[in-house]
């Protein structure tokens, strides 16, 4: 069995396939965390959330510093609701990698969906202050405005991704849309539905990477979710 016919069948979407591999793989050279990595994805596409928690609790403790891993490992946590533990994992990134504005934008985009508006608002100042042209951050920051009813700075915040991205709204824009000169976007990029859903790991990268569309890649996380999860 080799790696690189394990990695083409779970491109191909042939899980069941891929984790008979990856298993054989793991048993063969079990300090390899990239054999981990993939089979928690594996695992997660199948709906074995809980598996895959696993292989990315040792993925962590193959590679404790790797901050992509920890992210991975956060996302993960979340979707099995325990959100106490994904906090401290995003917060572990975000000391870890300071300078990095996904850090702060991805736990951003946690802390909105489990309700930590202002936490949420903080986090998307920090990445707009680490990269002042990131448009996404500016469009998902005004989302969260939205929610807490700060009309002004929302209207800000859409017009300064409006400006980023280049975008104009329409002239004869009706009054119902002058809230934001960004609903286009809005629509876009919008990180939490109204209706509540059931939450599955792949709507959640979904939305990861619509947060991530205008943003330069970032290590194997972003991978992770472009490649294998478009």
């Amino acid at each position: 069995m080799s790696f690189e016919k394990g990695i083409n069948l779970y491109k191909e979407g042939k899980f069941e396939e891929a984790l008979e591999i990856f298993d054989q793989l793991i048993g063969q050279a079990p300090e390899k965390s990239e054999y981990f990595l993939f089979r928690g994805r594996i695992r997660s596409r199948l709906g074995q959330t809980e598996l895959a928690l696993e292989d990315f609790d040792q993925i962590v403790a193959l590679e404790p510093y790797n901050t992509d891993f920890i992210s991975d490992r956060a996302v993960v946590l979340h979707l099995l609701k325990r959100n106490e533990e994904a906090l401290e994992a995003f917060d572990k990134a975000a000391n870890l990698d300071p300078s990095n504005p996904y850090r702060y934008s991805s736990r951003a985009f946690f802390k909105d969906r489990t309700g930590d508006l202002k936490g949420a608002i903080a986090d998307y100042e920090k990445a707009i202050e680490l990269d002042p042209e990131d448009a996404v951050s500016y469009n998902n920051k005004g989302l969260v405005e939205e929610k807490l009813g700060y009309q002004q700075q929302s209207k800000k915040s859409f017009s300064k991704a409006d400006e980023l991205t280049g975008y104009q709204a329409p002239p004869q824009a009706a009054s119902s849309e002058e809230k934001s000169t960004s609903s286009k976007q809005k629509q876009a990029i919008q990180p939490v539905e109204k209706k509540e859903e059931k939450m599955s790991f792949s709507h959640f990268v979904g939305v990861m990477k619509s947060l991530l569309t205008e943003k330069k890649a970032r290590g194997e996380f972003l991978d992770f979710i472009k490649k294998t999860f478009s």
